[in-house]
């Protein structure tokens, strides 16, 4: 067993509230018995689900409060209203006090994202933090940042994703030096909008903790090519929503094909195994969560929708971030190779 990690709950969050967030807590908690919580909710909800697990309760501290951010709220409403007395607020402001090691909301995002710059603030050097997502792939699982935090980027803010996302594939994928690909619209050195040829060009001559390996398009994303893949927000949202979808339809394609006839249910039985191997491995929920990078404490986004068991992969990914110290890395990293990143030669 490894020493002790708290996780803030927003238990408030998502669709569904403590209905998903305790048993998803409950479940995490059996996988690491290290596991400790401090869930901030609404006494008359969450306290009858913890009553359901007394031995989540017993290693859970709970924090009151009635105030809770919608889903559909503005983001500067959420921060103006929501701070100090939101059970969002109240997460993000234990990890800034020390009293957890990360916090995970299935809460509204830009409201998440606006409240954990407020409450955490970015790490010195980083322009804006990124949401960065595990991807599944042939090979085993790559990152890909941004996912939805920032609508665009210009070449230094890409080239703090790679660094980031480096920092954090270091941490989960025990690689000394991942290797980085910017998403683009064709491999060739010609292709692309001038600030994704300004971050290729600082990326490839800079002595970063990266291996730059060049432009990927979007087939090579599940191909594996590469450790982290770093685009902007608007472009890796898209991406990520096309891929989640494409797996739906797949999924919904075998359905049909195995219900076809007598012949193809017979099929579809001997090989089950092979099924449910398939769809435990397109299933979204085992890599849920999306991890803000670039702020003074770990945050995970949780998909809002998502039930106890996306919940609890949201939950690992955070006891993974903050026992490896992600955080404390990625500050050293980017203290000791900002001042490398000439962005006037590269342009």
């Amino acid at each position: 067993m490894g020493a002790p990690v708290t996780i803030a709950l927003d238990a408030m969050g998502g669709d569904h509230g403590p209905k998903v967030v305790i048993p998803a807590a409950a479940m995490a908690s059996v996988r690491r018995p290290e596991l400790r919580f401090l869930v901030v909710g609404d006494a008359a909800r969450v306290e009858p689900e913890l009553e359901a697990h007394p031995a989540l309760a017993a290693k859970t501290e709970f924090v009151h409060t009635d105030v809770a951010v919608a889903m559909d709220a503005k983001p500067s409403q959420a921060l103006r209203k929501g701070r100090w007395k939101s059970s969002m607020w109240l997460a993000l402001e234990a990890v800034r006090d020390g009293r957890a090691d990360a916090a995970v909301s299935a809460g509204n995002t830009g409201a998440l994202m606006a409240m954990a710059k407020f409450c955490l603030r970015t790490i010195s050097g980083i322009d804006r933090p990124a949401i960065a997502a595990i991807w599944p792939t042939i090979e085993s699982e790559c990152i890909v940042l941004d996912v939805g935090a920032n609508v665009g980027a210009d070449s230094r803010q890409l080239v703090e994703f790679a660094v980031m996302g480096a920092a954090m594939a270091r941490a989960l994928f025990g690689l000394d030096r991942p290797s980085i690909g910017l998403l683009n619209i064709g491999v060739e050195e010609v292709k692309g909008v001038d600030e994704i040829k300004k971050a290729a060009a600082v990326l490839k001559e800079a002595p970063l903790p990266l291996r730059y390996h060049g432009f990927v398009e979007g087939d090579d994303v599940g191909a594996g090519k590469v450790d982290v893949v770093v685009t902007d927000g608007f472009t890796g949202n898209i991406a990520l929503k096309t891929a989640e979808g494409t797996a739906k339809q797949i999924g919904e394609y075998l359905r049909a094909a195995m219900g076809r006839s007598l012949l193809a249910r017979i099929g579809a039985l001997l090989a089950q195994g092979a099924f449910r191997a398939l769809k435990e491995k397109m299933d979204p929920r085992q890599l849920n969560g999306g991890i803000f990078l670039g702020l003074n404490g770990i945050v995970v986004k949780s998909h809002g929708g998502t039930d106890a068991t996306g919940f609890a992969s949201a939950v690992d990914l955070a006891y993974d971030m903050a026992s490896n110290g992600v955080v404390k890395n990625l500050a050293q990293d980017i203290a000791g190779f900002d001042h490398k990143l000439e962005f006037e030669g590269a342009a």
